[in-house]
């Protein structure tokens, strides 16, 4: 089971779309995906089409010990994935892991005792660097980064990279960076084309070669409950989804290897 945390402290820069979409992709390359939500907002959860209704149990559980893993997953219409949602009641898990035993590592435990009914795990973090994602950092063997091409985007990887190694230190020394997924790439922007040059500089292979691009269509399809690849797989941005799945999986053997 390969655990992917898909990461950025900064909101609004494509990562739960990312999560979605290369958690569809990944399925329908005959993987056996379960996507975790660990957002309170459940952006995740209802881009798959699980309402609330369906909800019964969830994420905020797992972390703290109400329910296993198994028992909480739903199942998406999509085959081969699943997805553990996510509840309001996930706002306030991070006060309440404070108080708990062995607060950074409660969804690594959960993960080690649940079947191996996947091949991949993605974890979809919130927009924060609090316990929520260090849960998913110590959970993960590695961190997929979606980067906004826009201005202050390397200060906030900085800020990132920096907890990696931290986590490395204390807790995951095995944490990989799988890739730096830029985007929101707008070619008509020269600021656009600037920050990626300037983030391959720094970075080098460690950035995927595709990028995703603005599109209408990936906005769109979250309010239908459908990932873009569902809703309209012919749209650029699920063009560029299913490149970086491809990416991905080839990266996927080192990862292996390495862990």
């Amino acid at each position: 089971m390969i655990r992917i945390a898909v990461a950025n402290q900064k909101g609004g820069v494509g990562k739960t779309t990312s999560a979605i979409n290369l958690a569809t992709a990944l399925a329908a390359t005959g993987q056996r995906v379960l996507l975790i939500d660990l957002d309170p907002q459940g952006n995740a959860s209802t881009g798959l089409g699980i309402g609330a209704n369906q909800r019964h149990r969830s994420s905020y559980d797992v972390l703290v010990g109400n329910t296993t893993v198994s028992d909480a997953v739903v199942n998406t219409p999509i085959p081969r994935l699943d997805v553990l949602p996510a509840t309001v009641d996930l706002s306030g898990a991070e006060i309440e892991l404070v108080e708990l035993e062995a607060r950074t590592h409660r969804l690594h435990k959960a993960l080690e005792v649940a079947p191996a009914d996947w091949d991949i795990v993605l974890i979809d973090c919130p927009p924060s660097l609090g316990l929520l994602t260090m849960n998913a950092m110590v959970a993960a063997d590695s961190l997929l980064v979606p980067l906004q091409c826009e201005f202050f985007a390397l200060e906030g990887l900085s800020q990132l990279l920096s907890t990696v190694e931290r986590i490395r230190a204390r807790f995951n020394p095995s944490l990989s960076i799988l890739g730096v997924a830029l985007t929101m790439y707008d070619r008509r922007n020269r600021l656009t084309e600037q920050v990626s040059k300037d983030v391959r500089a720094v970075l080098g292979q460690v950035v995927f070669d595709t990028v995703i691009p603005r599109n209408v269509r990936l906005s769109e399809a979250p309010s239908h409950g459908l990932p873009a690849l569902i809703y309209d797989h012919r749209c650029s941005g699920s063009e560029a989804y299913i490149a970086l799945t491809r990416e991905l999986l080839a990266r996927l053997p080192r990862q292996r290897e390495a862990a």
